[in-house]
């Protein structure tokens, strides 16, 4: 049987529900990873759309320094850029859920408060735009 390779990654607007939606295929190298979030960024900043649903189960790490870049440039940055907060839930398989959530670099979500974006982890699909859609409700600016 013939192997398939699935795409880095797939970004795909939802208008419908009001969200951008990424898929990542696989485990990227970490050098992969700022012309992806380019491309992420441009798609957010065309369609306007401020509630991301970032698909991340098939990866299994985050490099720190991409971290570090994301939560101090990247995430900021968009957010003005979209002219109001950026929401960003992330959807993990457990055992990259356990690796974020005891990594140095995390932060729960009662720590964005005075931040320009929020991010949010989730194992399950539904319970991530559950979550979006609550923000999109309270604020829907």
């Amino acid at each position: 049987m013939p192997s398939i390779t699935l795409p880095l990654f797939q970004v795909t607007p939802r208008p419908d529900l009001g969200i951008l939606v990424g898929r990542w295929g696989y485990q990227p190298d970490p050098s992969e990873l700022p012309a992806v979030y380019a491309q992420l960024a441009e798609a957010g900043l065309r369609d306007g759309s401020r509630f991301w649903l970032q698909d991340i189960r098939r990866r299994t790490l985050n490099d720190p320094y991409t971290t570090q870049w994301l939560l101090a440039e990247y995430f900021p940055n968009v957010a003005a850029q979209l002219g109001g907060r950026l929401y960003v839930a992330y959807l993990v398989s457990p055992d990259l859920h356990h690796h974020i959530v005891t990594g140095p670099a995390f932060e729960p979500i009662a720590s964005y408060q005075d931040k320009p974006f929020v991010l949010a982890f989730f194992g399950k699909e539904g319970e991530a735009m559950d979550w979006l859609n609550e923000q999109r409700t309270a604020d829907p600016a």
